[in-house]
């Protein structure tokens, strides 16, 4: 494939598999950091609407709303939104905590691309154990990641299965290959808290 069109393909999954829109800015997901002052007391830190990282400029994509660098988790009065490692992916020992919203329609355009496009991006941190993938935004990271849905509806492809998810559906996986597929007609937002794992 030239490279030009590998790069426009890239960014297309990028922006397919990490998110769509947050229309207004009462949209913005809402984060509280709280952690102890100079005398030991319980205070904020932290009360922000924080803007969401675009994958392709102009826009929207997922925001990440904290991340951690070891286990167990160091404590910060530093802001740690979008302090990781600037991936899909969490820093070696660490966790990110994520919003993602997934667009509907995405699977028409995901139909089109290779369906190694996502893993030849995610490169070393994929794991080497597993099948090829089926779809351009199927992959696997090196990751154990809690979902959670807020809103909307999505599917989950897996090898040789597909799932149904709504809000308040709670997913645990383990570095397997996964897509998420928005067949419905509204954006999917996802929570997620991805933590760094060891290879399967």
């Amino acid at each position: 494939m030239p490279p030009r069109r590998l790069i426009a393909c890239l960014a297309a999954i990028l922006l397919f598999t990490l998110g769509a829109t947050f229309a207004r800015a009462d949209d913005l997901p809402r984060r509280v950091v709280t952690g102890l002052d100079a005398t030991g007391k319980a205070v904020v830190l932290f009360d922000t609407r924080i803007e969401p990282k675009s994958a392709v400029p102009g826009r929207n994509a997922a925001v990440d709303l904290w991340t951690t660098h070891k286990a167990p988790a160091g404590l910060s009065a530093e802001d740690l939104a979008g302090k990781g490692t600037g991936g899909l992916w969490p820093p070696d020992g660490g966790t990110v905590l994520r919003i993602v919203d997934v667009p509907p329609g995405n699977a028409d355009l995901l139909a089109k691309l290779p369906a190694d496009s996502l893993m030849k991006v995610l490169g070393d941190h994929a794991p080497k154990r597993g099948r090829p993938p089926q779809v351009a935004s199927m992959h696997r990271t090196r990751t154990v990641d809690y979902a959670v849905i807020l809103s909307g509806a999505i599917d989950m492809m897996l090898d040789d299965t597909t799932l149904h998810f709504k809000p308040g559906d709670v997913i645990v996986q383990q570095a397997v290959n996964h897509a998420w597929i928005n067949r419905g007609t509204e954006p999917c937002r996802i929570l997620f808290v991805l933590l760094d794992s060891d290879a399967p």
